[in-house]
């Protein structure tokens, strides 16, 4: 029932939100075919309700990250509509799992072989 206001948030592994549970988004490549990593995120996603069933959870929700680290636009990309809006869009970090990677194999081996209990990820039921 609250409202969030994601200009203020913080992408976790570029597909969920600092402080935001049980919600992930799909944002594609800019560099690459957009669905790249729509699998990938799709395939993180049903690993962690896996995983969260297996644990008998119902929560899963990225910490928000520490107010010392920097912060950077959610994405670097010169296009005027984007450019427009930017303001209006998450941010990230400047260290994993806040950065967001525009790189297919890094996050192959981020987002489905990573560990889903990193050390920010909170499960709770």
């Amino acid at each position: 029932g609250e409202l969030i206001d994601f200009s203020k948030r913080v992408g976790y592994k570029g597909l969920m939100f600092g402080g935001v549970p049980n919600f992930a988004s799909v944002f594609g490549y800019t560099n690459a075919s957009w669905t790249l990593k729509a699998d990938l995120v799709c395939a993180f996603v049903c690993r962690m309700l896996n995983h969260m069933r297996s644990h008998e959870q119902r929560i899963c929700m990225p910490q928000a990250p520490s107010p010392a680290m920097p912060l950077l636009p959610w994405i670097d990309f010169s296009s005027g509509y984007l450019q427009r809006v930017m303001d209006q869009l998450p941010k990230q970090g400047t260290e994993k799992p806040w950065k967001l990677n525009q790189n297919y194999l890094k996050d192959m081996l981020w987002l489905r072989h990573g560990s889903l209990d990193d050390g920010v990820m909170r499960f709770s039921r």
